[in-house]
């Protein structure tokens, strides 16, 4: 498998990175321009590695850990990234929620431009329901599942002792999904809109069809 990286042609792009294809690696690499086909030696940037304090919120609780990644690497809110705390040996996949560079609360920067990363984790999440039955007041019930369970629209849902029939699903970023078979991952449920099905009965889920 080939190595692609992005330097200065100086045949078809002098003043400007494009991509090239890693020929020969070592002290005197040769690279072969993507856009203009010339082989040319170049030299290759090696990023620098940078420490970040992560902020990981899972529950109710907080936790500090520490992240090397190389400098170039682009963060923004709501990507995925993988805490790997050589310290304390904590391993976690977390969503970022928030990103302090420069002094201020950004949604997109560079590894090397960033003091704080914020976070939650996903590898387990709890999951509120809101459940309806017929006139009664709702009650919200919680499940705790892993981040990548599917939540679907239109489909029964054990929750405890209780069968909740999925209605519609509120995703973290404010959208609502209510078309029949939406699939909507843990990680990204806001509130799950659920009505109650008779506990210990025979009841079905209503299907459209001849009679």
């Amino acid at each position: 498998m080939t190595r692609e990286i992005e330097v200065e042609c100086p045949s078809c792009s002098p003043d400007e990175e494009v991509g090239h294809e890693v020929l020969k690696e070592g002290q005197s690499p040769l690279v072969r321009c993507l856009e203009c086909g010339q082989v040319h030696a170049t030299k290759i940037k090696t990023p620098k590695s940078v420490s970040l304090r992560v902020i990981v919120s899972k529950m109710d609780i907080s936790n500090t850990y520490k992240i090397e990644l190389d400098s170039e690497t682009v963060l923004q809110v709501d990507d995925e990234l993988v805490v790997d705390d050589e310290e304390t040996g904590v391993v976690v996949p977390i969503l970022i929620t928030a990103l302090d560079a420069g002094g201020k609360r950004v949604q997109i920067a560079r590894a090397g431009d960033t003091e704080t990363i914020w976070g939650r984790a996903i590898d387990e999440i709890t999951v509120k329901f809101s459940a309806q039955s017929g006139t009664e007041k709702t009650e919200v019930i919680e499940k705790r599942v892993p981040g990548d369970y599917e939540f679907v629209v239109g489909t029964e849902e054990k929750v405890g002792n209780k069968r909740l029939f999925i209605t519609k699903i509120k995703v973290r970023d404010g959208v609502f999904r209510s078309r029949k078979g939406d699939v909507v991952l843990a990680k990204y449920v806001k509130r799950i809109f659920a009505r109650k099905k008779g506990e210990g009965s025979d009841q079905r889920v209503f299907r459209r069809g001849p009679w």
